[in-house]
């Protein structure tokens, strides 16, 4: 058969555009059965779409990162899967100090794979909404680049951008992996470091593992069992989710320096229910005799993202925000040896000297911006016990009320004495002098994380606090305790009086 030259020469995406006849939009029940309000859509060739959830982290500036802690402790895996530090950022800004990235919110069906990648467009149906497996990291990156350069030549105004820059798909770093499965700032930190995030109802609920209480060995469609906090589905199970970068071992606190094959996340539908965790990682090689590894296991979620240095004027800001680092004054006078070595490391000759000052004060700015690093986790920590003292004042404050309201009621003078009258006074006064222990406990937590830190410091820290709060919503609550106790604590700096009774009455008063 003889084909036009011209058809030749262009891509099956083009050619398909040019040639097939105009398709129906997927139904919502074959690309996001579980909607929620904030999702975030994308289209896809042959009328699809791909959700996305946000993935938000509260920072103070560009370069600020949180530190977070992956892997679990455990001596049978932990040359893969020991506990270890890492930092994480969001690719795209809001506002009130927040950024975010997103990442897809169900694992990739086989029906989002075939409507990119194959030569004509897929029929929707309930078994195309079976997670794309048995396909090759290469194939994971071909889609990406494939379905990348789709958005931009016919969906380019729906990309996020940022500061001009337009987003693009790509598979997610380890960090961005295992921070949203755990429920990224969605969690508390305890919740957040356990094996796995939180399943109240029970992982039957949740996840897909090997048994005949849940797979039953099979691969399942997504989106069927409830989703993490942060609204992903079958992060865990039914299907291993291939990593950007290659794999490492762990050597105690960091990755080793070998860079090995593919690396693989989470638990799949031949897994036992008591090995899906969080920090599951497996290494797969590129390729298996003479093709690449494909396994009938793994699977892939694709995160939105974007370049980092957008602009000019991005870059102008991160060098002038970079040349800051570890020079500030909350730094107690090392600021001045941090500029007394660079002065240094201008004026002598000596080139071995130079570079060896120089040296130095690189390892002085990174130890201060570290001891900084871990400043603000402390303040964070300070205000998250100060606002739940202060819930705890409102709580005894009200009960201890009760109690006295009760007392005054039935054992006033000119009352017919009830016989439990004596009981009820030591209650109340055991209430009374527990109440005041909490309330010199908040004054002296209050006071003393005041004078350690300074206002200045402090007050960075609360807008901070006040987005974790939100984005958290099992202790959003704590939001305007936060901000009495705050209140409580620059007033204290302002004037040097401590008034617990009348902080007692605004905690009580809080809503």
């Amino acid at each position: 058969m003889n084909f036009n030259p011209f058809f030749q020469k262009i891509s099956p995406l083009l050619f398909l555009a040019l040639t097939a006849p105009a398709q129906a939009a997927w139904d919502e029940k074959y690309y996001n059965p579980a909607p929620l309000e904030d999702d975030i859509i994308l289209p896809m060739p042959c009328e699809g779409s791909m959700v996305f959830r946000k993935v938000a982290l509260a920072q103070n500036s560009f370069l600020d990162d949180k530190q977070i802690t992956l892997g679990q402790d455990s001596e049978e895996w932990g040359y893969i899967e020991q506990s270890r530090p890492a930092y994480i950022s969001g690719s795209f800004t809001e506002k009130n100090h927040k950024r975010y990235y997103l990442i897809a919110k169900y694992e990739l069906t086989e029906l989002q794979y075939q409507s990119v990648m194959a030569d004509s467009c897929p029929k929707p149906s309930m078994k195309l909404r079976l997670p794309a497996v048995s396909y090759s990291w290469m194939n994971a990156v071909q889609f990406s680049d494939t379905y990348n350069l789709w958005l931009r030549q016919h969906a380019a105004e729906q990309l996020p951008i940022e500061d001009g820059e337009k987003a693009f798909v790509r598979l997610p770093t380890e960090e961005e992996w295992e921070f949203a499965a755990r429920g990224g700032s969605a969690v508390d930190s305890a919740a957040f470091r356990d094996a796995r995030y939180p399943m109240p109802e029970g992982m039957n609920e949740y996840e897909w593992f090997s048994g005949s209480q849940s797979s039953n060995g099979k691969l399942q469609v997504v989106g069927l069992l409830k989703a993490n906090p942060l609204g992903l589905h079958d992060i865990l199970g039914n299907a291993n989710e291939m990593m950007l970068e290659p794999f490492r071992v762990n050597k105690l606190n960091r990755l080793h320096g070998q860079a090995g094959g593919i690396v693989v996340r989470g638990g799949n539908y031949q897994t036992a229910q008591s090995s899906i965790r969080t920090a599951a990682r497996l290494e797969q090689p590129y390729y298996q005799n003479d093709s690449h590894t494909q396994a009938k296991t793994t699977g892939m979620r694709f995160v939105l993202v974007a370049p980092t240095l957008t602009s000019r004027d991005r870059v102008n800001h991160i060098a002038a925000e970079w040349k800051q680092l570890g020079r500030g004054t909350e730094h107690e006078g090392t600021e001045q040896a941090v500029q007394t070595l660079q002065n240094l490391s201008t004026t002598v000759v000596d080139e071995s000297l130079k570079k060896q000052l120089k040296d130095l004060e690189n390892e002085l700015r990174a130890s201060n911006e570290k001891q900084a690093e871990a400043r603000d986790q402390a303040i964070l920590a300070s205000l998250n016990l100060g606002a739940f003292l202060c819930t705890k004042l409102k709580d005894d404050g009200r009960y201890t009320q009760t109690l006295q309201r009760n007392y005054d009621n039935i054992c006033s003078p000119g009352e017919e004495i009830d016989d439990h009258c004596p009981q009820r006074a030591e209650k109340l006064q055991e209430q009374h002098a527990l109440l005041s222990g909490v309330k010199r406990y908040y004054a002296s937590s209050l006071i003393d994380s005041a004078l350690l830190y300074g206002s200045d410091l402090i007050k960075k820290q609360v807008p901070i606090l006040y987005e974790n709060l939100e984005s958290n919503k099992q202790i959003s609550n704590l939001k305007p305790f936060v901000k009495i106790y705050w209140q409580h604590q620059e007033n204290y700096l302002k004037n040097q009086q401590i008034d617990t009774d009348k902080w007692l009455d605004q905690c009580i008063a809080a809503n």
